[in-house]
C-alpha cells in the first residue's frame, strides 16, 4: 500500500503569514490571518493576497459559494480571473464565468505551477462543456505538473483530487487508484489535503467492491492530516461510513452514524464536487425515513445540474442515486424522471449506458414484467461500471418479483456472483462452516438471510410462510453452531461459498 509522505515541506520563508499558515494545515489560522488582511485597506496587494488565501481555505469549509464570490472580487481587482477560479466557478454552476476564466488563461506562464493551474482549469471546464477522458487527462498532467513544483500556490483543491472525481463519476476506480496513490506518495498540497486523498482512496476501494480495502483507507484517513476535520472531509468520511453500514445491512450502524450525517449535511451545502457523499447519504436517509434532511440538498444539487446544462459525467451517478432514492421511497414519477435523464446522458457519454440500461430494466422489475436474461446483462453491466452491489439488488429484486423457479434460481445466483465480499466486517467471527452441505432449500434461505431480507419477505420469494423459513433459520443456525446473528450471517456466507 502506498506510503504518505510526511517529509517536511519546502521552506516557506518571505511566504506570506496566511499562506504559510495554510500550508502546513493549519486552517483555523490562516482563515484568522487572511480575514484580518483583507480589512486592511492600506495594504492593497496584501488584500489580494489574503483574498487568494480565502479563497484556497474555503472549499474545505464547505464555502465553495463564497470562495466563488472572492474569486470574483479578485478578478475586478486584477482585471481578469485567475485559472483556478475555474474550479470554484465550476462548482457552483457559474459556467459562464469558468469559461471566461479559463480562456484568459496565460499560455505563456513560464512556470510549472502556472502550466499545472492552467491545465486544472481546462481540465475542470472539460468535465462539463467536452469530453470526460480528456478532462482526465489533463488533470492527470496538471498533477504531475504540480508534483515537481518546489512551492505551489495555496489551492481549493488538487488536480489529483479532481481527477479522482472524473475517474470516479466515470465508473472507473481502478483510474483514480493511481493518481491518488501518487498524490499520497508525494504529500501533494501537503496536510491540508492529505485526508481527502485518503478518503476519496477509500472511496476507489468501495466503487471497486473491495469493503476491505475501503476500510482500510479510511481508517487511515482518520489518522492522517490536522486533528481538526474540515467540513468537507466530515462530509466525505461520513458518507464512507454509511455506505460501508448501507452495503453490509448493518441497519443499526446506520443508526448510529445518522446524528453524524445530519450535521455533515448541515454543515456543507451541495457543490458540484460532493455529489457522491450527498447521494449515498440520502439512500440512508430514505433507509432510516430521514428524508427531510436531504430533500433540500437534493433540490439544490437537481438545481446546480440544470444550471450547467446537465453535464453527462456529473450527472449520471446522480440521477442512479436519484432512481435508487425514488424506489426506496416509493415515488414511482420521480423514478420515471431519472431513469429518463440517464437514458438521455446515454446518448452522449459511454459510461451512462449500463445505468441507463439498468434502470430501464428495474423499472420493468417494480411492474412485475422481469426477463431474467435482460437483468442478468444490466445487472453485470453493473459491476463494470462500478456499481457491482447494485447490480446485485436489481437481480435480487427481481428474484422476488417473479414466480418461475428456474427465473428465481439463476437470477439469484447472479445477485450472488454480483455481491461484493463483506464478511471481512472486524466484528464478525471467523466462520465454522468445515463440512457442513447445504441442501438446496437451505441455500435459497441462506442467500436471501445474507441479502438481509425478512422472513416474510423470503417466504413471498420461495412460497413459505414466514413461520416455516423461520424454521429453516433455526435449523441452519443450529447446524452450522452459530451462537449470534454476526456469527450467523458469517457462517452462511461460508457455506454459500461467498
Amino acid at each position: 500500500m502506498t506510503a504518505v509522505h510526511t517529509a517536511p515541506p519546502p521552506s516557506d520563508e518571505g511566504a506570506d503569514p496566511a499562506e504559510q499558515a495554510a500550508r502546513t494545515g493549519d486552517l483555523d489560522a490562516a482563515l484568522r490571518t487572511a480575514d484580518a488582511a483583507l480589512r486592511d485597506r492600506s495594504d492593497p496587494d496584501g488584500q489580494l493576497r489574503a483574498a487568494a488565501v480565502l479563497a484556497a481555505v474555503l472549499p474545505h469549509r464547505g464555502l465553495l459559494s463564497r470562495s466563488a464570490d472572492l474569486h470574483r472580487w479578485l478578478a475586478r481587482r486584477q482585471g481578469a480571473s485567475a485559472p483556478d477560479a475555474a474550479v470554484a466557478l465550476l462548482g457552483v454552476g457559474a459556467l459562464d464565468e469558468a469559461t471566461a476564466a479559463v480562456v484568459s488563461a496565460d499560455d505563456d506562464a513560464p512556470g510549472l505551477a502556472d502550466a499545472a493551474d492552467v491545465l486544472t482549469a481546462r481540465g475542470a471546464l472539460a468535465t462539463v462543456t467536452g469530453d470526460s477522458s480528456a478532462a482526465l487527462s489533463l488533470l492527470s498532467r496538471a498533477a504531475a505538473a504540480l508534483a515537481v513544483c518546489d512551492r505551489p500556490a495555496v489551492r481549493g483543491d488538487t488536480p489529483a483530487a479532481l481527477g479522482a472525481l472524473v475517474a470516479l463519476h466515470r465508473g472507473e476506480p481502478e483510474l483514480a487508484g493511481p493518481l491518488l496513490d501518487r498524490a499520497l506518495a508525494l504529500d501533494l498540497g501537503g496536510p491540508a489535503h492529505r485526508r481527502r486523498h485518503l478518503l476519496l482512496r477509500a472511496w476507489c476501494a468501495l466503487a471497486a467492491g473491495d469493503a476491505a480495502g475501503a476500510r482500510t483507507w479510511r481508517a487511515r484517513a482518520g489518522e492522517a492530516g490536522p486533528e481538526t476535520v474540515e467540513p468537507r472531509d466530515e462530509l466525505v468520511a461520513v458518507a464512507l461510513d454509511v455506505a460501508l453500514a448501507r452495503r453490509a445491512g448493518d441497519v443499526r450502524a446506520l443508526l448510529d452514524l445518522w446524528a453524524r450525517a445530519r450535521e455533515a449535511l448541515v454543515r456543507h451545502p451541495v457543490d458540484l464536487y460532493v455529489l457522491l457523499p450527498v447521494g449515498e447519504l440520502a439512500l440512508a436517509a430514505a433507509r432510516l425515513g430521514e428524508q427531510g434532511w436531504v430533500a433540500p440538498h437534493l433540490d439544490d444539487g437537481s438545481a446546480l445540474l440544470a444550471a450547467l446544462g446537465e453535464p453527462a459525467l456529473w450527472s449520471t451517478p446522480w440521477h442512479w442515486y436519484g432512481l435508487q432514492y425514488a424506489i426506496a421511497t416509493e415515488q414511482s414519477a420521480l423514478a420515471a424522471v431519472h431513469a429518463q435523464a440517464l437514458a438521455d446522458a446515454a446518448q452522449v457519454a459511454h459510461p451512462a449506458v449500463a445505468p441507463a440500461r439498468a434502470a430501464a430494466a428495474w423499472l420493468r422489475v417494480l411492474d412485475g414484467d422481469v426477463d431474467p436474461d435482460e437483468v442478468t446483462a444490466a445487472a453485470t453491466g453493473l459491476r463494470a461500471a462500478g456499481l457491482g452491489w447494485d447490480g446485485s439488488r436489481l437481480a435480487g429484486e427481481a428474484a422476488l418479483r417473479t414466480t418461475d423457479r428456474r427465473a428465481i434460481s439463476s437470477l439469484l445466483a447472479c445477485a450472488r456472483d454480483l455481491h461484493p465480499d463483506t464478511s471481512d466486517t472486524p466484528d464478525v467471527p471467523a466462520p465454522r462452516t468445515s463440512g457442513v452441505v447445504l441442501s438446496d432449500r437451505e441455500r435459497e434461505v441462506a442467500a436471501l438471510v445474507v441479502e438481509g431480507l425478512t422472513y416474510r419477505e423470503i417466504g413471498a420469494r420461495l412460497f413459505l410462510s414466514a413461520k416455516t423459513v423461520e424454521h429453516h433459520v433455526a435449523r441452519l443456525r443450529q447446524r452450522l453452531g452459530s451462537a449470534t446473528r454476526s456469527e450467523l450471517f458469517g457462517d452462511l456466507r461460508a457455506a454459500l461459498g461467498r
